[in-house]
């Protein structure tokens, strides 16, 4: 009778080793699935429209702005060459994303490979990260330019952007990467559908039977040291800008500043907040927020601020208005 309880535990350690190796490899092979945006799947093929316009506006709004940047050679200065740093990281960033939300809202492709939803949240990320770098210069460029104008030339050199180009790539590589390896040690289990219209950490690491604590924290910990600082830095920024603005000594010249910096604030919040939210929705929020106000505010943060940053950023400049124009009389003339 012992015997045969001993190779009855046997047999059922070996049958739940080889379940367990089953369910791992299956998630690993067989993909995920993205649902797009739970309890709104009724509403999809209408969803789709407006995050389609923003998309197509966002990919054509920062294209001109890259392309009129790079092709005017009195455009090449610290501020536009930041500029088009935003520009490309805004359409890399909705295009990481908005391709296969569409193609599911529209065509029902709600699989993806493991590994490739490992790559899509890597380049979310990453690139989210290189953004909220690049929003961080900016500000820091309107810094120096306004509480410090003497120096600006001497400060902002192209060897000193160059080596903040290179600092935010480095940044954000640093900051990511481990991220992966955080999720591929992770055992999975059978389930493979991700509420949600892209791949994110939590929502790949939510898929394990395993203890996802390090996952939790370490994403913490990477949103608070990276976003975080960033945050608090681009704020110290802007109070040394609007000091420096109330001290202006023409009506005009306060109002026009406050204008840009208000239009350049909205802008940033509308970056930070929805992104923030998602961040800790998905460590704390458990049943607080419906799982759709999630999933859209998520969706805002990768095609809204890229929509709008070349109407703030570009539009409203009046050296970025006479680039294009003289751009498009370029272009109007080598096809007549």
């Amino acid at each position: 009778m012992k015997l045969i309880k001993t190779l009855r535990k046997i047999i059922a350690f070996l049958s739940a080793n080889s379940t367990a190796a089953m369910n791992n490899s299956d998630t690993r092979t067989a993909g995920c699935l993205l649902t797009g945006i739970p309890g709104l799947e009724h509403l999809h093929i209408w969803l789709s429209i407006p995050f389609c316009t923003m998309y197509i506006a966002a990919l054509v709004g920062n294209g001109i702005l890259i392309c009129n940047i790079v092709s005017q050679p009195s455009l090449h200065e610290p501020m536009y060459m930041f500029l088009s740093m935003l520009a490309s990281a805004d359409v890399l960033l909705s295009t990481s994303t908005m391709p296969k939300t569409l193609a599911n809202f529209w065509l029902g492709s709600s699989h993806i490979s493991f590994d490739g939803c490992l790559t899509q949240m890597f380049f979310i990320h990453f690139l989210f990260v290189a953004d909220s770098a690049v929003l961080l210069s900016m500000a820091f460029d309107r810094y120096v330019a306004i509480c410090s104008p003497l120096r600006y030339v001497t400060i902002l050199t192209k060897k000193v952007i160059g080596k903040i180009v290179i600092a935010t790539l480095t940044r954000s590589f640093i900051i990511m990467f481990p991220s992966i390896f955080l999720l591929k040690r992770l055992h999975y289990c059978r389930v493979n559908i991700i509420a949600h219209t892209f791949c994110e950490h939590m929502g790949i690491a939510h898929l394990s039977c395993s203890d996802i604590s390090i996952n939790v924290w370490y994403g913490l910990a990477a949103a608070l040291l990276s976003t975080g600082l960033d945050i608090i830095l681009i704020a110290v920024s802007y109070i040394h800008i609007l000091r420096a603005v109330f001290h202006l000594s023409s009506q005009e010249a306060r109002s026009k500043a406050l204008s840009t910096c208000g239009s350049h604030v909205c802008v940033i919040l509308l970056f930070y907040i929805p992104a923030l939210f998602s961040v800790f929705a998905y460590r704390f929020g458990g049943k607080r927020f419906p799982r759709y106000v999630h999933i859209l505010l998520a969706n805002l943060y990768v095609v809204i601020p890229p929509m709008l940053n070349p109407i703030i950023y570009g539009v409203r400049t009046k050296q970025i208005l006479e680039g294009a124009r003289h751009m498009f009389s370029n272009l109007g003339k080598e096809f007549k």
